[in-house]
């Protein structure tokens, strides 16, 4: 074999005796290493220093890790996000990052107009009280009564928007970057701040990838601007909102509800109060499931590890 590649993405594993035959076809012997949802850096020490590629999760590729990887040509990432991966240290060492961009967007947004489904017309409550035992008609209203802001308005926030906008909701959009007008005129928006976005939004959705200006971007001071009857949704990174703050809004009352995908640390402690919450679900990281976009994604990071091994040669 020309190269050894670690695969190490959970959604990949499963399946990776299905792409054997076609990557030994090409030069490449498979190492699947033991992880639950990533590895982090004492982990991937353990087994990078012989490989030349890997098909990564959300693993700690740290400098140290990098620097221990002499042979390493490609880091290609299962899905979009590549936060976890020092970037700038893997450009200095001469290690390519490839990455597929807008790889879950439709999945995720159907992640966010459910929960926003789910807290608007009360079903959840609505399905304990009656096998409860009671017969209770909980109020509701529509989404067309709402207003939605947006807070990232790339892939996977513009197709919240075209969600939102055919349920009739009002739309606010925050971005740090420019935003296409015409997609903004099309779909109704509105851009705004920050804060005008926090204060009139019934529900706040969080699409933004993790930088050092999205790190803890809800914290305690913005969760204060919120209305008290709107809810967060979080379908990005984890450390987008500061956790402990969120906890304290939701146990105060300065906002109503939260729907989380992602966490700051995952899985999820055993012991976060957010387990206790009736207003706040929960699920693991999961809000990109979809078997065809799963399917998209294993081709094309296949192809990206390949490019580059080929390129690079042996």
């Amino acid at each position: 074999m020309k190269w050894k590649v670690l695969v190490s993405a959970p959604y990949m594993q499963p399946v990776i005796d299905r792409f054997r035959p076609e990557l030994a076809s090409r030069g490449v012997e498979v190492v699947v290493p033991p992880v639950r949802e990533r590895m982090e850096e004492d982990d991937l020490l353990q087994w990078i220093g012989d490989m030349d590629g890997v098909i990564s999760g959300d693993d700690r590729f740290t400098e140290r890790v990098l620097k221990a990887a002499p042979k390493l040509k490609v880091i290609s990432k299962w899905g979009t996000g590549i936060d976890s991966i020092d970037s700038e240290a893997a450009a200095r060492l001469g290690i390519v990052v490839r990455r597929t961009p807008n790889a879950f967007s439709e999945p995720v947004a159907d992640t966010v107009l459910g929960y926003m489904l789910c807290f608007a017309r009360n079903l959840v409550a609505m399905d304990r009280a009656m096998k409860g035992g009671e017969w209770k008609k909980i109020p509701g209203r529509t989404l067309a009564e709402c207003t939605l802001g947006v807070i990232g308005v790339g892939d996977c926030g513009k197709a919240v928007i075209r969600r939102a906008k055919a349920l009739g909701m009002t739309i606010l959009g925050n971005d740090i970057k420019d935003v296409d007008p015409a997609f903004v005129a099309a779909h109704g928006a509105r851009m705004v701040s920050k804060e005008e976005l926090l204060a009139e939004a019934d529900f706040v959705s969080l699409n933004t990838d993790l930088n050092p200006t999205s790190r803890h971007l809800m914290n305690e001071e913005r969760f204060a601007l919120m209305k008290p009857t709107a809810v967060l949704v979080n379908a990005s990174r984890g450390p987008v909102v500061d956790e402990r703050a969120l906890i304290r809004a939701l146990q105060s009352g300065k906002i109503a509800g939260a729907a989380m995908d992602v966490f700051e640390d995952e899985p999820l402690p055993a012991d976060s109060p957010l387990k206790g919450m009736d207003n706040v679900f929960l699920a693991p990281h999961n809000a990109n499931s979809s078997p065809r976009a799963w399917e998209n994604i294993h081709r094309s990071t296949i192809e990206h590890l390949m490019e580059e091994l080929e390129r690079r040669g042996a």
